[in-house]
């Protein structure tokens, strides 16, 4: 007899319907056909034990099982459930009333008949209310995440008794009752109103957050860069349940130790080690899954000791960083991972730390500051926006100072810019800051005061930037007028864009002292 089942496996972050057809005829071996996995290869020990543990009998015949698409691999524990359906279906042990040709069907099984979480359970929820299918069935633990999809029937299940005794009709299980989207606080326990001085940095992470820019922080050892950064969260937007949506997909096709419990509605804070492989940051492996750019996805990539990184794996920041997506290319397949995320650096500005530093001397030669610079290319720097120079604080600011401004009051006003923007960019698909704003939008959305232009123009001379440098520095002063409520861009706005443009500026090192009977004097190299 033969049986038909429907499931899927994943694709990347999409997934897609597998047909599982058992065949049960005269002869004898076990047979699995249509690329399967290693874990789909040793299922077989794991499903028989399982199906005599409930009461039933593995065929003692010819059993084929194919899994269609053939062409495709397939991958994972997902399809123990709806094999052992189908086995028990094809040798005439269940009886089917019609029910499995409206349902996908997937899980783990345990020896005992258990039915242990999968990976990817919201993927293949919204693929099987596009395949219009009336229902999913999973593990309860997956059942909160299948969900969060709408328009679709999600029923959780324990036990391999449980779902035979709901095809046959001998209980009625009830769908899971999706829970209501709702908007997260920022986490409160990192607060910038605790760090004193910055009032540099705090206002260039402010335009960070209100445009969605990249940035790096430079500045001498111990005096905050990572404390910083870890505060940035708290002044960000709150997540769209869109948002929250594809971040989510994401996270349900890793090989997470627990299963989620809903949608994820924090952004994203991925600090990976410098140690991190390329393959680490961007995704891969021998069956590609998501790296630390696309985790970061609607959230922050927060790479500290920035030079430390291997020059292969920060170069594979590149793509990314502009079209906002990682393709993984193999022989056999492609897949694409969504990678739209702010990237936060840090980095000292020489290898002892000390240059420019006020009270202490750097110790690096001319050449060392150089090369140092140099593990970070300039393409690379070009597709950061925002260039932070952190300076030390003195002590007696530290002890003295009253707090600053509370994460919530900068808040607001991120949130006051990004509603702006969100009117502005309504038509637009899949752009909703400046920082995501098209090239070719750049004349339209960024009206620039004939006295700005000039300066502007006159910096790009001086400095030797790029076009793709000017298009950086107008989106940041897109957003400073935002923030300022100004529909035109204006002189102060352009000054202040190209303030924070500090790497772009000729290096300047001391590389030798003249002593007189009177005076000391510096010589200086460019």
């Amino acid at each position: 007899m033969l049986a038909k089942i429907y499931s899927g496996s994943l694709y990347g972050v999409e997934a897609f319907r597998v047909t599982i057809e058992v065949s049960v005829t005269n002869g004898i071996g076990y047979m699995i056909t249509g690329l399967p996995g290693d874990a789909i290869k040793e299922s077989l020990s794991r499903i028989a034990i399982a199906i005599g543990s409930c009461g039933y009998y593995m065929p003692r015949t010819k059993l084929v099982i194919n899994l269609s698409p053939a062409a495709f691999r397939k991958d994972g524990t997902a399809f123990d459930l709806p094999i052992a359906l189908g086995i028990l279906l094809a040798s005439e042990q269940i009886e089917d009333l019609g029910k499995l040709l409206d349902y996908w069907i997937a899980g783990e099984i345990g020896l005992d008949g258990s039915i242990y979480p999968i990976r990817g359970a919201l993927c293949m929820s919204l693929r099987a209310k596009k395949d219009h299918f009336r229902g999913i069935v999973v593990p309860k633990a997956n059942a909160n995440e299948a969900s969060l999809v709408k328009g679709i029937d999600v029923y959780g299940v324990k036990q391999l008794k449980e779902i035979i005794s709901f095809i046959q009709a001998d209980c009625a299980l009830e769908p899971i009752t999706p829970k209501k989207y709702i908007y997260s606080s920022p986490d409160t326990t990192l607060d910038f109103k605790d760090v004193k001085g910055q009032h540099n940095v705090k206002r260039a992470m402010e335009i960070a957050a209100a445009g969605g820019h990249n940035s790096v922080l430079i500045g001498p050892p111990g005096i905050g860069k990572t404390m910083l950064a870890k505060r940035l969260p708290s002044i960000l937007p709150p997540m769209t349940p869109e948002e929250s949506l594809e971040t989510t997909r994401i996270y349900s096709v890793l090989n997470n130790p627990e299963p989620l419990a809903g949608l994820i509605t924090q952004r994203p804070f991925r600090s990976p080690h410098h140690t991190t492989s390329d393959v680490g940051l961007a995704g891969g492996g021998s069956f590609p899954s998501p790296g630390e750019i696309s985790k970061a996805h609607n959230g922050i990539l927060f790479l500290d000791e920035l030079p430390e990184f291997k020059r292969s794996a920060i170069e594979v920041l590149r793509q990314p960083l502009e079209e906002r997506k990682v393709l993984i290319s193999r022989a056999n397949l492609t897949l694409e991972f969504p990678a739209s995320f702010m990237l936060l650096a840090a980095m000292n500005p020489c290898i002892c730390g000390y240059f420019n530093h006020p009270l202490r001397n750097c110790t690096c030669s001319k050449r060392a500051i150089y090369w140092y610079r140099r593990k970070i290319s300039g393409p690379l720097l070009e597709r950061i926006d925002l260039h932070i120079e952190a300076e030390s604080v003195p002590l007696y600011e530290l002890v003295e100072m009253e707090p600053g401004e509370s994460s919530i009051t900068i808040r607001q006003r991120v949130i006051k810019a990004r509603r702006i923007q969100s009117a502005r960019y309504k038509d637009q698909y899949h752009v909703h800051c400046n920082a995501q704003m098209k090239d070719e939008d750049i004349d339209k959305y960024c009206e620039v005061e004939t006295h700005a232009k000039k300066f502007l123009l006159k910096n790009m001379h001086l400095l030797q930037l790029s076009a793709r440098s000017y298009n950086r520095i107008l989106k940041i002063s897109r957003t400073i007028a935002d923030l300022a409520g100004s529909k035109c861009i204006e002189l102060n706005h352009v000054a202040e864009a190209v303030h924070f443009r500090s790497l772009d500026k000729p290096l300047i090192i001391p590389y030798a002292k003249k002593k007189t009977s009177s005076t000391t004097i510096y010589s200086y190299a460019v």
